[in-house]
């Protein structure tokens, strides 16, 4: 049986994990060992590896238009242009440069003929979907930030797309949920489970049965032929790639797989910010330094990004928000003296709440504080 897959998750025990940066993943073989052991299901509709023709499936459908982006108020992308700094992070992550982090020694390829999505549990009326029904349907857009639990403060396991697919609530309200229905429950294809409060579906945020990525069909290893994406959710308890079902359970009734090795059942993201530039222990030249990076404060926006240099404060200026389950740029342009200095950043989102400083003792669910760094002028 195949590994169980993930994606943005936990990373195991230090000595059984192997991270990179970005477009890296983690594979590592002490899964049965760790816990419960996972059950494959769909196994007419998965085969492993990542060639053949799931791949020329995966590359040659074409998606349909969407009819809406989320949120209704958002401005087309192209009018919304990145910082012109070198070496910020980009509003928009390419596909082939957006993390991943998971459990598979191959990526499940799924056969499109016999696949098929279920919702059912604690339904009205359970039903299946094939994936030519799902691309029939109404299809959306909307950028989310994806991002790791195990991002540590400053770190790269985090990305935004732009989604494509159907709206979650619009499958759930065919199928009716009923009263104890309060925890959807995401199973993959080789029987990866993770799951998150059914009122995520229904609260405003943008969450998906997503089948595009970037303007592509996803990509096999970011969870062809669909997956879930749930704004301001970490992936170990959201973000199911290779999705096989839906299930609606009770809160207690259930727990996803990485609940069951120890981790927070709620995986709301936290807020946090980075320094993109300059980098650590670079040696800048006297004159102006711009500092610049990334915030994110998911479901509120970023109202504010501060920067502090040498213990004070200063308001950095911030690039466009696109909305906010999305990461905000920000920039600032600090006139350097000669001399070793410390900077650090921190935001403040749009309810006014701003980025602790105090460090994660032990972050079962998620990492806190400021990224800081050493910065010497000469």
């Amino acid at each position: 049986m195949d590994e169980p897959t993930t994606t943005e998750e936990p990373m195991p025990p230090s000595n059984q994990r192997v991270v990179g940066t970005r477009r890296s993943f983690l594979r590592w073989t002490g899964i049965a060992a760790a816990g419960t052991a996972v059950v494959a299901v769909g196994a007419k509709a998965l085969s492993s590896g990542g060639s053949g023709s799931a791949r020329v499936a995966a590359t040659s459908a074409t998606l349909p238009s969407p009819v809406a982006t989320l949120p209704p108020q958002l401005r087309s992308l192209a009018s919304t242009p990145n910082l012109d700094i070198a070496g910020i992070t980009p509003l928009i992550t390419p596909n082939d440069d957006f993390f991943r982090i998971d459990t598979a020694f191959s990526v499940p390829r799924v056969d499109l003929a016999n696949w098929r999505l279920e919702i059912k549990g604690d339904v009205r009326s359970p039903f299946s979907i094939s994936y030519d029904e799902l691309l029939a349907m109404p299809q959306v857009e909307a950028p989310v930030t994806l991002a790791c639990v195990s991002n540590r403060v400053g770190g790269t396991l985090i990305g935004t797309a732009m989604w494509q697919g159907v709206e979650l609530r619009t499958l759930l309200d065919r199928a009716g949920v009923e009263p104890s229905g309060e925890q959807i429950v995401g199973t993959s294809v080789d029987g990866f489970t993770a799951g998150f409060p059914t009122s995520a579906a229904f609260d405003g945020r943008s969450s998906l049965v997503a089948i595009g990525m970037n303007g592509v069909p996803l990509p096999l290893e970011n969870g062809f032929p669909a997956r879930l994406i749930v704004e301001g959710l970490y992936g170990y308890v959201a973000s199911t790639k290779w999705l096989h079902s839906i299930e609606l359970t009770g809160w207690d009734a259930f727990n996803g797989y990485w609940i069951q090795q120890g981790w927070a059942k709620n995986g709301p993201i936290k807020m946090s910010s980075r320094i993109d530039v300059p980098r650590s222990g670079a040696r800048q030249p006297e004159g102006v330094v711009t500092l610049a990076g990334v915030a994110w404060a998911p479901n509120t926006g970023v109202a504010a990004v501060e920067v502090q240099i040498d213990g004070e404060w200063h308001r950095a200026t911030l690039g466009e928000s696109l909305s906010g389950g999305v990461w905000r740029q920000w920039y600032y342009d600090w006139n350097a003296t000669k001399g070793d200095h410390e900077i650090a950043v921190r935001c403040i989102a749009g309810d006014g709440q701003v980025q602790t400083g105090d460090i994660t003792p032990r972050p079962i669910d998620g990492y806190t504080g400021w990224e800081s760094r050493s910065i010497t002028v000469v």
